[in-house]
């Protein structure tokens, strides 16, 4: 297409330069493009249709004219400089087929350009710096607002972080500045807070750009949602996108964060808008999405998912590999017990790794309650110093520990010297309080012995690739084990049940009903509902029948036959004696393939050069090392279907350094204090070492906001 844009412009000269050059240093105006192929998705950028081609020109008007045909010959040198600057605005990617250009200006404009006054150029000078102050506060995670005016005593100011710097920036001797502010009183604001809020955006919105745009020359993409967080007071959804970049890496970026919806049919609305038409991507192109989520949020994320799924069937619904299946399936079981003990065992995990003296403490319990049995006691030591609770066997260590984080933190609250200050003592009391209580004990039990069933499962999806084929097989028996646990389940629960009064005799609990429960039956006769009935009904049996649709809904059909489709993988390949059939399963990916009619003849050629390799080459493990094979462009096919496996969001990311964006995100949430937070701070933050161009943010505000 870009060859025929050439030939329509009559520019022999360009002939012989790659589509790369052209869409760096070359832009077309909007004029000669007719009206129909063009779509407005913004007021200050013309994004043209698919299959757009210039074919207005008029190629005799500069024949009447020589001197202006002159003026444009020597023009076009100067010009180029000034068209690359303005690129970064403007995507002209023949891949995506979504090219941008200039709104009513282009070769033409450019040509009319008067030189800046001034005045102008002071000004974007002035913008430039106050650029400059967000980007650095941005990427050293410095609130915008420093003392709160509530704090100060009446009639007293002080400026904000963003008036401190803009001070000290101009004592340091920025002349712009100082030329600016000079007459300004000493009280005033340099900037206020709602142009501070508009360039904030514009930076966001810069820096976001760089990274979309790696993933629109990638073509295929997945969407992965972390946890719900709190900034500022408002709930917010973390959005990451996973993408096989030029080099041929899998990479998991954070690109924004969306404001939560209580309304999921809103949410999936909102969701989709802002992925589409706020950030660009077409999501024809995406191959997967996950969402990790908070206890009480999964089944309205469910609803975003299927929403999606309707519009767009090939973007598959899957688990992500960050998140033990075990863990997701226990945050996803709609019973308000299982929310709270929950939340109580990460409120358990949190206090011992505050407290450095505490895990001593905790490692003191152990090693007197596991005399008899030291090594299980170092294992259980070991575990306490981890994120024990996005384990695959939590419930299992958490039962194991139950007695030692009892007696430890009945210690710690009752403990009358000076060791433990109010704050420690008083959360050791409250949750030892929580874990005592039956309730409690018996959800942590039920959901130990539900989801012993799918641990080695899930344990094996964050395994390698050959593991992750493997598992895709074993669902069914997975599912079988379950479907009669639901059929039996009068007797498993009783076994159930009984483990729990056991351990709550161990730790002096009464075993009785929740109170709720109780004073809800207060005047109520006829009610003999025993203790181990009631949890049969409220927990056991919703919780194995969610479990069982949750397995089908994850991985459904689409998800198994991509899953299935590993067998690419070299590896996978000689385990199964070379004997493999991934026509079959890579149908659903027919139409992402550059050449689906040789698939077949590709495919045997690719089974062939592994099986009949030379003694000293290994078989590559993984998706990663395939892709990074020096003879992978000689398999256009397995290519593509290398990279749409690679991003689906249940594949684990290889190279750990390509993973930084959930990690420097939990990094931004664990050291920003919540009212100090900002969505636009933090994607600067976590994205600091994205390139960012201060001309095209000024250029930007100055069109926004003239």
């Amino acid at each position: 297409r870009c060859q025929r844009w050439v030939e329509n412009c009559r520019r022999a000269d360009l002939e012989d330069k790659t589509p790369d050059q052209l869409n760096k240093h070359y832009r077309l105006c909007a004029k000669h493009f007719e009206t129909s192929m063009i779509c407005r998705s913004s007021p200050y950028r013309t994004v043209l249709r698919d299959n757009a081609v210039p074919t207005i020109f008029d190629l005799t008007s500069h024949l009447n004219n020589p001197h202006s045909r002159h003026r444009k010959r020597i023009k076009e040198l100067v010009i180029d400089e000034a068209f690359e600057r303005e690129q970064a605005t403007q995507e002209l990617n023949e891949s995506h087929e979504q090219n941008t250009v200039t709104e009513e200006g282009g070769e033409e404009q450019e040509e009319e350009a008067v030189p800046l006054t001034l005045e102008e150029r002071e000004n974007k000078d002035y913008l430039k710096s106050l650029f400059e102050i967000l980007i650095l506060m941005g990427k050293q995670n410095i609130p915008l607002d420093g003392h709160s005016v509530d704090e100060l005593p009446e009639g007293i100011f002080t400026s904000d972080n963003f008036q401190a710097l803009l001070e000290y920036r101009i004592n340091a001797g920025d002349e712009v500045l100082r030329k600016r502010f000079e007459m300004t009183a000493v009280n005033l604001e340099y900037c206020s807070k709602t142009q501070q809020k508009q360039m904030l955006e514009i930076c966001e919105s810069c820096v976001r750009e760089e990274t979309l745009r790696e993933v629109r020359d990638s073509h295929f993409f997945s969407i992965v949602t972390d946890e719900v967080v709190d900034i500022a007071g408002e709930e917010h959804l973390p959005v990451l996108v996973r993408f096989v970049d030029d080099s041929h890496n899998l990479r998991e970026e954070f690109i924004g964060f969306l404001p939560y919806e209580a309304d999921p049919e809103m949410l999936a609305v909102k969701f989709h808008t802002t992925i589409t038409e706020k950030w660009g991507l077409n999501m024809e192109y995406c191959r997967g999405q996950a969402y990790i989520v908070s206890s009480g949020f999964a089944s309205k994320m469910k609803v975003v998912a299927t929403r999606l799924l309707e519009k767009y069937p090939q973007a598959v619904y899957t688990l992500c590999s960050s998140c033990a299946l075990n863990v997701w399936l226990a945050k996803s079981v709609p019973v308000v017990g299982v929310s709270i003990a929950l939340g109580t065992i990460e409120e358990v995990c949190c206090l011992f790794n505050q407290s450095p003296q505490l895990l001593v403490e905790l490692d003191n319990t152990i090693a007197v309650l596991f005399q008899n049995n030291v090594e299980k006691g170092n294992e259980l030591k070991e575990i306490c110093r981890s994120q024990w609770t996005g384990r695959h066997d939590t419930f299992e260590v958490l039962v194991d520990l139950m007695q030692a984080l009892v007696l430890c933190l009945d210690a710690v609250s009752s403990d009358s010297s000076v060791r433990w200050n109010n704050f420690i003592a008083g959360r050791a009391f409250v949750l030892s309080s929580a874990l005592t209580d039956f309730d409690f004990i018996v959800t942590i039990v039920i959901l130990k012995n539900v989801l012993s069933f799918t641990r080695a499962f899930g344990k094996n999806l964050q395994g390698q690739t050959s593991d992750v084929f493997f598992a895709a097989s074993s669902l069914t028996a997975v599912l079988h084990s379950l479907n009669e646990v639901m059929e039996n389940i009068e007797v498993y629960h009783e076994f159930w049940f009984e483990e729990a009064t056991n351990l709550a005799t161990k730790l002096d609990v009464q075993i009785k009903l929740p109170g709720k429960f109780r004073r809800a039956q207060q005047g109520n006769l006829d009610s003999e509902v025993t203790s181990e009935n009631y949890y049969k009904e409220i927990l056991s049996v919703p919780t194995v029948e969610h479990i069982i649709q949750e397995l089908k809904d994850i991985f459904s059909e689409q998800h198994l036959k991509a899953l299935k489709c590993l067998s690419l993988v070299p590896s996978v390949m000689g385990q199964l004696k070379f004997n493999t059939s991934e026509e079959h399963h890579a149908d659903m990916y027919k139409n992402d393939l550059p050449n689906p009619d040789t698939l077949s003849a590709e495919l045997h050629c690719w089974r062939i050069k592994w099986k009949h390799r030379g003694k000293d080459i290994e078989l590559p493990a993984t998706i990663y090392e395939a892709l990074h094979l020096p003879d992978i462009k000689f398999f256009p096919n397995v290519y593509a279907l290398l990279k749409v496996l690679c991003i689906l969001p249940v594949m684990k990311v290889e190279n750990e350094k390509y993973e930084i964006g959930r990690k420097r995100l939990k990094a931004y949430l664990k050291n920003t204090l919540t009212e100090q937070r900002s969505s636009n701070l933090a994607l600067l933050n976590i994205n600091f070492d994205i390139k960012h161009d201060l001309d095209l943010m000024v250029d930007t505000y100055i069109k926004l906001y003239p």
